[in-house]
């Protein structure tokens, strides 16, 4: 499986969601609004319905408030490890369930982990939802994770940190990460060490999955062509049935204070990477939305300044992009760029300056327009499709607040250019960021 390394900034949807706020019981009958109707299980477990008949297909996605935040240091990589094991087996259903019951009908299933969460979603025909929903709920609460199996889905593992080693682009973020959020649990890979995965055994990972995956830490989310009533009546029957566990998440610890670091790293390659970072606010701070169309004038599209200036005007890049990853717990700013290696100090030096020009000077009404355009834009192509309407309510609903995800493109639209000005002030400061570069083995 292939873990989701890094958050982007929460997908953007403008469906109007009538009565959001309003917990629905699932006992009664009400009048579903047009997009996304939630509704809590007596247990408390969230489920998220939303009628999509684009197609004859259903997405379901099992998500978990379990992530590598939630990791002792002798747990690292323990959330990831999960997301594959889980795929192995349960007592009713052992080993190639995945075949039989997914791809034997033409379906597929995958999962994700990231610090704060990891989900389990599966594309199937919309006739197999009800199976599709109680299979889901069957590995999150029953999975064998028979030792044979643990031993060998360690070379897996390993090989795909090697793998992530291999990637400059995924080592340079890594890096960049590790840097500005030092002894912070953001600062540790998602995938884990290698040295506690190698150790592991399976007392200490059925330990981690049954402290975590207990019906407070669960949602379900379901998109596709389906009714409704059926969903919540086989929702009722699985995870309804679960106990309460008790279990209670820590809340993500406060970020350290941001500092000034340089780092040069040696790595083989004909080409120099270069990474800054800066500290910025968690995904629901009223300096997000902002923040965001920053990093689209900075460096998302072929007409952002970056882009314009280093590689298309200068040259002396070869690529070069900006994002913001927006976390429960605090955010990063990353600027990255590939380029020759004797570009690099003319490269950061021209990054920081446009920066200034942003702090002293603003942005302009026209860069604004294409920012939100581009947001725009994204959001019709994230959620054309049931999986990605059923990512991004899953996202919202396990570290966000489902509200605030259906209105974020409004919150977009009304940013002002004083308030980009503003966060640029604010977080993005030219003496004091996370600098990191990958250079060539000298000759």
């Amino acid at each position: 499986m292939r873990p989701v390394a890094r958050i982007a900034v929460a997908l953007v949807l403008t469906i109007v969601w009538g009565g959001c706020s309003v917990t629905r019981p699932v006992s009664r009958t009400v009048q579903r609004p047009s997009g996304p109707s939630r509704y809590v299980l007596p247990n408390g477990v969230p489920v998220i319905v939303e009628e999509h008949r684009a197609s004859d297909v259903v997405a379901l996605q099992l998500w978990v408030q379990a992530g590598a935040r939630d990791e002792s240091a002798r747990e690292l990589g323990l959330a990831h490890y999960l997301e594959h094991m889980l795929f192995k087996g349960t007592p009713t259903r052992p080993a190639g369930f995945v075949e039989r019951e997914i791809e034997g009908v033409g379906g597929r299933i995958n999962a994700g982990t990231s610090w704060d969460y990891t989900f389990y979603h599966t594309i199937l025909p919309a006739r197999q939802v009800v199976p599709g929903i109680q299979m889901l709920v069957d590995v999150g609460v029953n999975a064998s994770l028979e030792a044979d199996l643990l031993e060998a889905e360690k070379q897996v593992v390993l090989e795909e940190m090697r793998l992530n080693d291999d990637n400059p682009r995924r080592f340079l973020v890594r890096e960049l990460f590790t840097a500005a959020f030092e002894g912070h649990p953001y600062g540790r890979p998602v995938i884990g060490s290698a040295d506690v995965i190698s150790a592991l055994s399976r007392e200490t990972l059925v330990g981690f999955y049954r402290r975590h995956y207990a019906p407070e830490m669960f949602a379900l989310v379901v998109v596709g062509a389906v009714d409704p009533d059926e969903v919540l009546r086989v929702a009722r029957a699985t995870l309804g049935g679960l106990s309460r566990s008790g279990t209670r998440r820590l809340p993500p610890p406060l970020p350290p204070a941001p500092r000034a670091v340089r780092l040069e790293l040696t790595r083989p390659s004909g080409q120099a990477h270069l990474g800054l970072a800066w500290h910025a606010p968690r995904l629901d701070h009223a300096d997000t939305p902002a923040l965001d169309l920053l990093m689209s004038i900075l460096g998302r599209t072929k007409a952002s300044r970056l882009v314009a200036a280093l590689r298309e005007r200068e040259g002396i890049v070869n690529s070069i992009s900006s994002g913001l990853t927006a976390l429960e717990g605090a955010g990063l700013v990353t600027i990255t760029a590939q380029l020759e290696p004797q570009n690099l100090e003319r490269a950061e030096a021209e990054v920081l300056a446009e920066i200034q020009r942003v702090r002293d000077r603003g942005v302009t009404v026209d860069e604004l327009r294409r920012g939100v355009t581009a947001a725009e834009v994204d959001h019709e192509f994230s959620t054309e499709t049931a999986e990605g309407r059923a990512r991004a309510y899953g996202q919202a609903e396990t570290i966000w607040r489902l509200q605030e995800e259906l209105i974020y493109l409004d919150r977009l639209r009304t940013v002002s250019a004083a308030q980009v000005q503003s966060v640029a002030r604010r977080y993005l400061d030219p003496t004091r960021y996370v600098r990191v570069a990958l250079v060539p083995p000298r000759s």
